[in-house]
């Protein structure tokens, strides 16, 4: 019947039409920022020897895995940093992140406090492994933190920015994380998105990015 059918419709559309957001969002990215890639690989350049680009390995949609690209704002050695140092290891197991990062390269806070780091992520997005909007970017060891709503996450892409990140992320612990994210998943609508991306550049503007 035709009553029992329009939910999947209009959900269907409603995905062709994020799917389209991301594609028109992401190309227009990629023509803003293009001018500044040479800056910001020459500021990186000068302040460590190594690649201008990161590839983490993270989780996708379904749990496939693929390389989430990013400027790189950490030492080459930056693992290895960790692993060496107890404290260092025993506050990222808590959260995956560090309050004050030893590892961050002498441009790397500009470039998140900006969030010029992620910039290169709009190709991961024209290539469908993200989108512009969505729950958090998360590697493998961090499923388990999600328990019981690990296999709803992966029925989703991650976003560049999401719920969490408009919401005072930096003073957040991981379990709000997975509430947040859990909340953008239940509560999803094209308008929640747009609003999420007005609020994501207001934040930047702002100088409210990640350090």
């Amino acid at each position: 019947p035709r009553s029992t059918l329009f939910p999947y419709t209009t959900l269907f559309r409603s995905q062709l039409v994020k799917r389209t957001m991301d594609i028109l969002g992401s190309l227009i990215g990629v023509f803003i920022f293009s001018c500044i890639y040479p800056f910001i690989a020459l500021l990186i350049k000068f302040s460590d020897k190594g690649p201008v680009l990161y590839k983490r390995r993270v989780v996708g949609k379904l749990g496939n895995p693929f390389d989430a690209l990013k400027f790189r704002t950490m030492r080459v050695d930056a693992e290895d940093l960790l692993q060496k140092d107890e404290n260092l290891k025993k506050e990222f197991s808590k959260n995956f992140k560090l309050e004050n990062d030893p590892r961050l390269i002498k441009t790397g806070r500009f470039l998140r406090k900006w969030s010029l780091d992620e910039v290169p992520q709009f190709l991961n997005v024209l290539k469908g492994q993200m989108s512009l909007v969505g729950p958090r970017m998360i590697v493998k060891e961090e499923l388990e933190k999600y328990g019981l709503f690990k296999e709803k996450l992966l029925k989703t892409k991650p976003g560049m920015t999401g719920f969490w990140q408009v919401s005072g992320r930096q003073h957040t612990d991981y379990d709000e994380r997975v509430r947040m994210d859990m909340f953008y998943i239940d509560h999803w609508s094209i308008w929640m998105d747009i609003i999420i991306l007005v609020k994501t550049v207001w934040k930047v503007l702002k100088r409210e990015g990640a350090v």
